[in-house]
């Protein structure tokens, strides 16, 4: 009964390695070929648009492809999705480098050729929540039984991550080799080194919100709840018209919530000019830059925002429950390079105050990145085209 409700899982694995096996009878690896692919985005974005800018430049004659499709779970986007990946395991045939950056079904369903390198740039910074195989039999992550039928986050020849500190959780996500794993940076990092498109961002961002250009801005960006692209419930902890009563007209704040979470906002009524929920306007990294302040959960975006040496706040009423669901790779509490509030009136008083640990944040950005010079896309592709 267990092998008939991973049936799909099997047939669609066996496709996929078929494919991927004729293709490899008659294409070689073509020496001068890359792949970026991605399932969590429809366009190039974050790390692989970094490395793809940084292979463009410095070797222009090497054949670009591009593979971005999410799932959609009806019953013709399945069979869609499944075509997509049947074009993909041409790619992974034929190509030298294929590069991903988060769970990507082909790579886990063959037996890569020798001369190809796949490439995981995983999407978050550091080492915070578990994912991967450390998530094994919990909730959100995969049981062993559907491991027996397709390991996942297989298959990597090399990883990038941020720090030295974090490769043996990466190795254990991954279960690969940690002397695979290099702690070069993250590429989609280099944005926080670029002063003159940070000066062009406030230009356009003050252009496009100019009641915000003489507010302290907070930016509130909790983590994605769910599994796959799939929202669980969420009840923002933020007591809005609580904070607007005590931070006053000084602050705004600015609500980014996951590309993946479809929570709508508790009613605004009486909030215009305080709360602004930019979703599609502006990027994640664009609003970091763009914040005199962080307030998140457990989002790995602390790790980003840490590089900007700014004061972060952690709010979130279900600590518990997501320990129990998901966990850390270290202890929450004793982790976080800022205090943990269960309620926004004790957080818009500490914000109120003034009073921040700037040095708790510069540790934290120095205990968990390895290089903070802007520089990690050229280091990684440099690594990997000359190893």
């Amino acid at each position: 009964m267990k092998t008939l409700r991973y049936l799909p899982t099997i047939l669609v694995k066996w496709l996929v390695n078929t494919s991927f096996s004729l293709i490899s009878l008659f294409f070689k690896v073509k020496v001068k070929k890359v792949t970026f692919a991605s399932y969590r985005d429809t366009e190039l974005k974050g790390n692989l648009a970094f490395i793809y800018r940084e292979v463009n430049a410095k070797y222009p004659d090497y054949d670009i492809h591009f593979l971005f499709k999410k799932l959609d779970s009806s019953r013709i986007g399945k069979l869609n999705y499944l075509l997509h990946m049947l074009k993909a395991s041409y790619h992974l045939a034929t190509s030298r480098y294929f590069i991903i950056d988060d769970f990507y079904f082909p790579v886990y369903a063959i037996n890569p050729r020798k001369g190809t390198d796949i490439i995981q740039l995983w999407h978050a910074a550091g080492a915070f929540k578990k994912f991967g195989l450390s998530t094994t039999d919990k909730p959100f992550g995969p049981s062993t039984d559907y491991l027996k039928h397709l390991k996942i986050h297989s298959n990597y020849s090399k990883a990038y991550v941020s720090s030295k500190e974090v490769v043996p959780f990466y190795a254990e996500a991954f279960d690969m080799p940690s002397e695979n794993i290099y702690s070069l940076g993250i590429p989609r990092t280099d944005y926080f080194f670029m002063e003159d498109v940070h000066s062009q961002l406030k230009d356009s961002f003050y252009k496009t919100y100019p009641d915000l250009k003489e507010k302290k801005l907070i930016l509130y960006a909790p983590t994605f709840r769910g599994k796959s692209h799939y929202q669980d419930q969420f009840e923002l902890p933020l007591d809005f018209k609580k904070m607007k009563q005590i931070l006053s007209d000084e602050y705004a704040l600015i609500v980014h919530l996951h590309p993946y979470m479809k929570g709508h906002l508790p009613d605004q009524t009486g909030l215009e000019k305080f709360v602004y929920h930019i979703q599609g306007d502006y990027k994640i990294e664009e609003l970091l830059v763009m914040s005199d302040l962080l307030i998140t959960d457990y989002s790995s975006v602390i790790f980003d925002y840490s590089l900007l040496c700014r004061p972060v706040a952690f709010i979130a009423d279900d600590l518990e429950e997501y320990k129990a669901e998901r966990d850390f790779y270290f202890p929450f509490e004793s982790f976080i390079p800022g205090p943990f509030f269960t309620e926004s009136e004790s957080l818009s008083r500490w914000i109120n105050k003034g009073e921040f640990d700037i040095q708790a944040v510069v540790g934290f950005r120095n205990r968990f990145f390895d290089y903070h010079d802007g520089q990690s896309s050229k280091r990684i592709v440099e690594h990997f085209m000359n190893s």
